[in-house]
Order: C-alpha cells, then structure tokens, then sequence
C-alpha cells in the first residue's frame, strides 16, 4: 500500500492563462480568474504520501478521474468542479486505482458510482440512466453530472447573484442546451438524427473531437504519464474556455436578446390585428427566442413574419417566420406571385410603393419604409 501511495508524483504544475474580457451590463470580471482559479492547476498521476499537494499550491481538495485516453466530458467535467467554492484550486489526480479513488474528495468519469452526497460522477455503471430533466432526456455523461449539481451555482458567481435568481435559471437551461448536452450525447454514443443512413460528410471539428486530438499521437516516442498528463491540462482548458465563452455569450448577447424579443412579441397586436406580425424595435438574434418563447408562453396564433430594419441599408425586411429553427421552409412564405421581382416592378404588381425585393423561395422581402414593410406583410397575410 505504502508503495501505491508513493508512486511516483509525476506532477505538472499549470498557470493557465486566460484572456480577460470585461462584459457588461453584468459583471465577468470574476470569470476568467475563477475559470482556471486563481490558484495553480496540478494534474498527476497519484497522489503525495501525505495525500496533499506537494507545494501547498492547491484548495487541500483533491479531484480524481482516470488516467489513460482522456475524452471531453472529464476535461470539463474537472474545469467545472474547481469552478465551485468547495473545490477551487483542487488538484487533479488520474488514476484507476480504487484505493486511491477512494480516498479523494470528488471522482468524475470513474470509480462505476453516481453519488453526488460524495461527491461520485461516474455514468459508465449499469443501470445508470440519469438525465438532466427540465424536458431533455439524453443521458449525462460526467460533465452533464458535474453541471446538473453545480452549474447554477458556477452561473450565479459569474452573474453576481444568488443562485435563485430567474436568469440564473434561464441560463442555466439554455447552456445546457446549446453547449452540454452535445458533449453528454458524443461521449455516450447517441446519434444526433434517428436514422440508418450514413451521414453525408463527416464533422471532426467539434469541441468533443479537438479534446480527443489533443491526447498523445501514438507515433509519439513520449508516451509518458507526465506527458500524458500535460495534455489533460490542455484538454482541460480548451474544453473550459468555451464553456467561458458560451457562459459569457449568453450573458452579454443571449439574454439581451431573448428581453427584446419577449417585449416585441408581446406587443404584436399593436402591430396589426391578425397578431401574426412582429417588429422588433431593435435588431437582435431573434429566431430561436421566437420558438421557445412562443412555446412558453402557448402563443397563438404563431408569428408569420417578423420585421426590422436593415443595419446597412437602412430599408426593412420582412421575413418569414420558419417551421422550426433548423428548417428552412416557412410557416407562410410570401406570395409566390411576388418571388423574384423586383424594385419598380415588384411595386406595380403588389400595390405597394418602395418595394425593393422578394427573395425566390418567398422567405424575406424588403421595403425602403417600414410603412411598405408593413404593407408587404399584411397584404402577403390575407393571400
């Protein structure tokens, strides 16, 4: 035993640097220095004698997960845990070693025990077929884990309130959505569509596939733990700065956005009396906050078209509402009669001055005005 315990350290002490970012109107600044701790990353292959790091550098806390090819779920699965107020600064430490494993104070990836009371993320046992909830059903992986027990709290630190607050709920939901769940679906095996049909190109660009390249090439004559090891810190900090980017996306971009369209779809029916026309007052992503919120709120009826203005050109479009936000058919498209016309002559056939364009599937329009706009979407309504 004594000799387990004193395996060689094999440490690798990090710094990460992060680049700063000041966001706003909420306050990051805490982001980037949380995101790696302030205090110094080690990730080796056993543990000290003593069972504490070596130089006093860490929280006292140790993290496990296991040694060998590493995947993304347990790069961000360890990024995520250090993010918390228990476990900031802890160390990593990769092994399979049971007895090791289970002496250390969290373990993600390994050990066959889902027990969050201590602290044990692992989804590989049989039986395990825990999901996030909230209405997605993929099965986590140890990242999903780590993040259904603490991503709330990781968000009310970066957002600066308490963890009951709604857009710390809100957030917490749509970085799932948008960010976790693919990793928990990759690293389980779970297809994206149903189907049998092969796909029609293959996506090695992914976050889940860079983790995966970042492990030592088996052409490498270093195939060491320490070199192994260094690579996980990497791996660790790929995976945890996009999480960053995606937390600091949704902050400064995501939840604006998603007020501005709640606040325009709630006004429609003082747009037109159909109540099936949108103006957004301010351009901002708006597509996907269309679907959910109408969801949500059980809108009916759906949004046909939505208006704004064009950033450059000053005109306005007019564009049609999709069946779904990865589809590229409409709900109503504009009235085949108009597609493919243009200015002067689009004008004459509709009625409507200062018409500039119908695209040919019908899917947006313009006007110079956003009188004609709104004429282009009330008569395309009634046709």
């Amino acid at each position: 035993m004594l000799a387990a315990w004193r395996l060689s350290q094999r440490a690798v002490t990090f710094i990460p640097r992060v680049r700063s970012q000041t966001l706003n109107p909420l306050p990051m600044a805490a982001a980037a220095a949380a995101a790696a701790s302030p205090k110094r990353l080690r990730v080796y292959s056993s543990v000290s004698g003593d069972g504490r790091s070596a130089n006093g550098a860490g929280s006292g806390k140790r993290v496990g997960t296991h040694n060998g090819s590493f995947h993304c779920d347990e790069a961000l699965g360890c990024y995520l845990i250090r993010l918390t107020s228990e476990f900031a600064g802890a160390d990593v430490v990769r092994t399979r070693d049971p007895q090791i494993l289970d002496t250390l104070d969290a373990v993600l990836d390994v050990g066959g025990v889902y027990d969050p009371s201590r602290h044990r993320y692992d989804h590989h046992q049989k039986g395990f077929n825990e999901v996030f909830g909230h209405g997605f059903n993929t099965k986590l992986s140890s990242a999903g884990l780590v993040y259904k027990h603490f991503g709330k709290e990781i968000i009310a630190k970066e957002l600066e309130v308490s963890e009951d607050h709604e857009d710390v709920h809100r957030l917490y939901l749509a970085i799932y959505k948008s960010f976790v769940e693919a990793l928990d679906a990759v690293d389980n095996g779970i297809n994206q569509y149903d189907t049998d049909q092969p796909p029609k190109y293959v996506n090695n660009t992914h976050l889940s596939s860079r983790v995966g390249r970042l492990n030592p090439d088996w052409t490498d004559p270093d195939q060491s733990p320490e070199k192994e090891n260094a690579a996980f810190q990497q791996a660790m900090m790929l995976a945890g700065s996009e999480f960053m980017e995606s937390v600091r996306f949704h902050v400064k971009s995501w939840l604006p956005a998603r007020s501005i369209v709640l606040e325009c779809l709630l006004s429609r029916g003082k747009v037109d009396p159909s109540e099936e026309i949108m103006v957004l007052d301010r351009f901002c992503p708006w597509k996907l906050h269309l679907f959910e919120l109408e969801e949500e709120l059980k809108i009916d009826p759906l949004t046909k078209y939505v208006l704004y203005q064009d950033e450059r050109s000053k005109s306005w479009r007019v564009q049609a509402v999709g069946v779904a936000p990865d589809r590229f058919e409409s709900r109503k498209p504009l009235p085949e009669k108009w597609r493919g016309l243009r200015d002067d002559e689009l004008s004459n056939d509709i009625g409507i001055p200062g018409c500039v364009f119908v695209h040919m599937s019908g899917f947006i329009g313009g006007n110079k005005t956003y009188e004609g706009a709104l004429e282009m979407a009330r008569a395309a309504i009634k046709c």
